[in-house]
């Protein structure tokens, strides 16, 4: 049989792989419009920051080892830009050439992946605009920095390239503004985690723009500069553009495969099109979102991989192995911290009208009497009536990417909270406590579920009545140092009981503390002594100052 490939990197190049293991005789050609087959698109940032030093390391296969071990046809530099599925040919064209010339095929393996969105904004094909996509841009952007010593850049966008692309430019001593459209950085994440993000950001000298967006970009001199639609003015070395990805859908489409309701091409569990000789994986598909079990456009590599795994086996094994589909599992690392996500976010499930509950726990990475742990922060959603997990966002210093996996692995299995809760982990002072920060989520969320404490979330705070009963119950010493809350009075949690009489039993009662602990607490004691109307901060005062403190947003230069 003869199996052709369109596109390599993670997909493509997996596929192939996949392919001659499993049968040495059959011929196989991988094609790639550009000049490299298979490299480590995730580290291009850090190749550029100087992270990565040798840019030979970037490069996972090359073409001639890939040609040496598998014995694979690879041609770069060629691009095929039509597919005749009643023919079962493809047309290639050479790009320095262009020469066009047809080959034929059995399977079709498409691994198109994704192109940068590059809105059509005046100005925008100035030079000094860049986007990170591939080795080309990365190139582009290296040789920018090292040779017009740039000492200040705007970033727009703050997913995850535009936020791994501010640190390393950071890195490389540039001055980094970033533009964000919506409110936050790393969209995945909800609102609060993404404010731990803020503040780093902030006091590694980072300035950000939210809730604004680019109107259009001008020259002034040898400068950039960048208005915003609020009329603000940003003067800079240079951008880069990082506002997300689309998948490349345009051979599918002129070939009438099937387009999902994503945008992305459509496949079955085994990765095939609606044409079932051409198969499809990688950043251009569209894949169930197992969570909300709908369709979604997942872009990792993870999943990409797996989905050439997928295919392959089932062209040549005639596998009944399928594809189920993703939660969207990922973490970055933003200079100090970490953050992961893994299943859904409030907005999404609001947007699907799925019911959810949500609480936030702040514990140490590891056991605290061991030197150097480090806060860790914990939010999860979960089903009201079943406690399904739903999602779980991380943020910390350490340990976040070992526990987004044991969520990860809850989620997927449609487990419950109750799960988290005998998740069974290694345990050792340096690595862990004997109850795993998830084991606690899980025990939180337990509680509330149990019904053994009502929690309010920080946003709901501004529109409490006049008559709510405000009580801090963190020491006078904490609240000197660390601040106080608008409205709530001082009742340390080891004084509660002594203290009852200053507290109204026919008025509602919200509790504070610092993380959400001894509020809990507090909670119990006032609950077990006759009041009713109690609720208690969810994640505490720490959750409540990282999503309501503003940040350092604008620097007209």
């Amino acid at each position: 049989m003869k199996h052709l490939i369109i596109g390599g990197v993670a997909g493509g190049a997996t596929a192939a792989a996949r392919l001659r293991r499993l049968s040495e005789h059959d011929e196989i050609i991988l094609f790639e419009k550009g000049p490299y087959i298979s490299y480590a698109n995730c580290g291009l940032p850090y190749y550029i920051g100087d992270v990565i030093k040798p840019r030979n390391k970037l490069f996972v296969q090359t073409v001639q080892g890939i040609h040496q071990r598998f014995c694979i046809d690879v041609r770069t530099n060629q691009e095929v830009i039509a597919i005749d599925r009643s023919k079962k040919e493809v047309s290639v064209k050479k790009t320095d050439s262009g020469e066009v010339y047809t080959e034929s095929y059995d399977k079709l393996i498409m691994a198109p992946g994704a192109e940068p969105v590059r809105p059509p904004l005046e100005g925008i094909d100035n030079p000094k605009i860049f986007t990170l996509r591939n080795v080309d841009d990365t190139d582009r952007i290296k040789t920018f920095i090292d040779t017009a010593k740039p000492k200040h850049a705007v970033v727009i966008g703050g997913g995850f390239i535009g936020l791994e692309m501010t640190e390393n430019l950071y890195r490389q001593g540039i001055r980094v503004h970033l533009v964000e459209m919506s409110k936050q950085v790393m969209p995945p994440l909800d609102f609060a985690m993404s404010a731990i993000i803020h503040h780093h950001l902030n006091n590694k000298g980072i300035l950000l723009t939210f809730e604004d967006g680019v109107d259009h970009f001008e020259t002034a001199a040898d400068k950039l500069v960048v208005l915003l639609k609020s009329g603000k003015k940003i003067i800079t070395d240079f951008a880069l553009l990082s506002i997300g990805i689309r998948p490349d859908v345009n051979l599918a489409k002129a070939a009438g495969l099937t387009i999902g309701i994503t945008g992305g091409i459509q496949v079955n569990q085994h990765m095939q099109t609606s044409d079932p000789d051409i198969y499809a994986v990688g950043d251009a598909v569209e894949v169930l979102n197992t969570v909300i079990n709908k369709p979604a456009l997942i872009a990792l590599a993870g999943p990409a991989n797996k989905q050439a795994r997928i295919a392959a086996d089932h062209i040549i094994l005639n596998s009944e192995k399928s594809y189920p589909g993703s939660i969207g599992t990922n973490v970055a690392k933003i200079f100090d911290l970490t953050a992961g996500s893994a299943g859904s976010n409030v907005k999404t499930l609001k947007k699907e009208n799925i019911p959810h509950s949500s609480s936030y726990v702040h514990l140490g990475s590891h056991a605290g009497y061991y030197p150097d742990a480090q806060m860790i922060c914990i939010k999860i959603l979960f089903a009201p009536d079943t406690g399904r997990l739903l999602g779980a966002h991380i943020v910390g210093m350490e340990g976040v990417d070992k526990r987004i996996e044991m969520c990860a692995e809850v989620i997927k299995r449609n487990g419950t909270i109750y799960d988290l809760t005998v998740l069974e982990h290694a345990y050792a002072p340096p690595y862990s406590s004997a109850k795993d920060p998830v084991n606690i989520a899980g025990f939180v969320a337990e509680n509330i579920l149990n019904k053994l404490v009502q929690t309010i979330q920080w946003h709901e705070l501004k529109d409490l009545p006049d008559d709510v009963v405000k009580i801090d119950v963190r020491t006078p010493d904490e609240i000197k140092s660390t601040g106080a809350m608008p409205g709530f009075i001082n009742i340390p949690v080891d004084e509660l009981r002594d203290r009852m009489q200053e507290i109204p039993k026919d008025k509602p009662i919200i509790l504070t503390c610092a993380i959400g602990l001894r509020g809990y607490i507090a909670y119990r004691i006032l609950a077990q002594n006759g009041y009713a109307n109690i609720r208690n901060l969810s994640g505490g005062y720490r959750t409540w100052y990282m999503a309501t403190t503003p940040v350092k947003d604008f620097d007209s230069n």
